[in-house]
């Protein structure tokens, strides 16, 4: 096998022994793809902010729960109850063992306190003190009643978590520096249950439900042993060291698993959700950098192309689809200008190429006649070039114009009164008749009333151009609905069936020879434009005997401007 052979190999998969090779199967591709989404998702800050906002919530949750939870209340209850309990039994056993007459010397030597204490059955890690009335200790036991299904809650035999014990001792900690050290715990349970009994002695039954040890927190109960109403001595009974955190632990234990097992819920969910918005973001985004990129440097010409989710039905969706369609109005405003500039370019060829000819022609002929002929036909071309910059700059600035006048209401009627009253005089000076047809009632419509005034003003300047003395103009409007349609008729020649599709495209114009130049061709296509820039419509057609024979000689041509009301 060639060296060659062998890197091909190592491309595109792996050699068997006979010689063939295998090649890596796609899901490894599928694999790498979405590995590389996972990663490009993961340093997305919108995915980081996700899951970020997600997790405090969950942890305020959390912390809420484990703020407010009661269950460490009402198990300190349940215990202290048991204990006084426990405590008050244990001291009538006590005085039931003593006679009605006063003992001689303390009463622990009359009564067997360890021998009576033996006896007893107690839960098991309860510890029990007795004390006569000089607090000396009579004697003590710890109950080891192995049948208690407490048994398995003690500490030392409580299964032990990392985040459990990490929290515990976090707690302790900041427990210790904001309240300081508390030297109860250097103490025995038999010492601090030694310094109440002053106090059960004077004032009965005392529960303690929060006595420091070195083993943990313990509840005791101290009861007074009396004999003729007198105290005499007092038993103590401590829970076992830690018993109510060993419990608490354990709820908390519960409630930090449920923890871990929601923020991996979370983190996932968070990430599903990261997938669906910013990657969708990010490629919209880096479809737009990749244009900017492009017409910067001019690297490419090919168009760009907007990822397409129009398919989805949220915003993204919607996103998508006012991209698609901005970047399809830009082009198709690139390409209008394109071919707005060649025909600009075709249109003023025109008369410069008759200029240059006549200018030529000029310097050779020697006649006062063909002089003047060929001035006359520079100064036509002239005044037909100034007319066309002229309108070409008219229509150039016309979309930004649109854009940046503020719409006014405004009667439409009154608007093509004045025009009518002015144009009027126009055409009854070249014998044209002009008749008018409008509503009683105002018509108010929404637009910049310049630029409409200018689309009629083109339709009727155009109909008495074409018409001759003894024709007719006629205006009139008519609303319909939610719309109203305003229709400017002139009995004149008449439109060409060919022309009808092509009267509003810039610089055509269909007009007898004796009008060569006087017009650009831009008039109706400026209209068209403002028109459709109000969500209007435009269309022109031929009067005819009958709609049905389009064969039949036209009487003359019709425009007709639908605006919204």
């Amino acid at each position: 096998m060639s060296i060659a052979e062998r890197a091909l190999e190592r491309k595109t998969g792996h050699s068997h022994s006979d010689g063939t090779t295998r090649r890596v199967p796609e899901t490894a591709g599928r694999v790498r793809a979405w590995l590389g989404r996972y990663l490009a998702r993961k340093a997305s800050p919108l995915a980081r902010k996700i899951i970020t906002f997600n997790l405090i919530a969950l942890n305020i949750l959390v912390a809420g729960i484990l703020y407010l939870n009661n269950t460490r209340e009402s198990l300190v209850l349940q215990r202290a109850s048991a204990l006084v309990g426990d405590a008050e039994l244990i001291a009538n056993v006590f005085e039931a063992r003593l006679t009605d007459s006063a003992p001689k010397g303390p009463w622990t030597r009359v009564v067997d306190v360890p021998s009576t204490l033996s006896q007893l059955s107690l839960r098991n890690g309860i510890e029990v003190y007795v004390f006569d009335q000089d607090r000396i200790l009579a004697g003590q036991t710890r109950g080891t009643n192995q049948s208690d299904a407490l048994t398995s809650l003690a500490p030392e035999q409580r299964n032990r978590t990392l985040i459990n014990d990490g929290l515990t001792k976090l707690w302790d900690w900041g427990r210790s520096v904001f309240r300081g050290q508390n030297d109860a715990a250097a103490h025995s349970i038999q010492d601090q249950l030694r310094r109440l009994a002053p106090l059960t002695i004077a004032g009965g039954t005392q529960v303690r439900t929060g006595l420091d040890t070195r083993g943990g927190r313990v509840i005791s109960a101290t009861t007074p042993i009396l004999w003729q109403g007198r105290a005499v001595g007092i038993v103590g009974v401590a829970s076992p060291a830690g018993e109510i955190d060993a419990l608490v632990r354990d709820e908390r234990e519960r409630v930090l698993e449920m923890f871990v097992v929601a923020t991996l819920v979370s983190i996932g969910l968070s990430l599903v959700l990261a997938s669906t918005i910013a990657t969708p973001l990010s490629e919209l985004a880096e479809a737009a950098e990749l244009g900017a990129d492009r017409n910067a440097r001019n690297a490419q010409s090919s168009r760009i192309r907007i990822p397409n989710l129009s398919g989805r039905p949220d915003e993204i969706g919607h996103l998508s689809r006012a991209l698609s369609g901005m970047v399809s109005a830009l082009y198709n405003r690139i390409d209008g200008n394109e071919q707005f500039a060649a025909d600009v370019a075709h249109e003023i060829k025109n008369p410069l190429a008759s200029l240059q000819s006549a200018v030529g022609t000029l310097r050779m002929v020697q006649r006062e006649d063909q002089r003047a002929k060929l001035l006359g036909v520079i100064e036509h071309d002239v005044r037909r070039l100034d007319r066309l910059v002229s309108d070409i700059s008219n229509a150039s600035r016309l979309d930004a114009e649109l854009v940046k006048e503020d719409e006014e209401t405004f009667d439409l009627l009154n608007m093509i009164g004045n025009l009518n009253q002015y144009l009027g005089e126009d055409a009854q000076g070249k014998g044209i008749q002009y008749l008018t047809d409008l509503p009683s009632q105002p018509i108010m419509i929404q637009g910049l009333e310049a630029r409409l005034a200018q689309v009629f003003v083109n339709l009727i300047s155009n109909a008495i151009s074409f018409c001759e003395d003894g024709d007719a103009i006629r205006v009139w409007a008519r609303r319909r609905e939610n719309r109203v349609l305003v229709v400017v008729e002139d009995t004149g020649p008449g439109i060409p069936e060919e022309a009808l599709s092509k009267v509003f495209k810039r610089f055509y114009s269909q007009r007898p020879e004796e009008h060569f130049g006087n017009n650009s061709g831009l008039g109706l296509a400026i209209s068209k434009q403002i028109v459709e820039a109000h969500g209007g419509v435009i269309w022109a057609e031929n009067i005819r005997p009958t709609a049905a024979d389009i064969t039949s000689e036209p009487l003359g041509a019709r425009f007709v401007v639908g605006l919204s009301v």
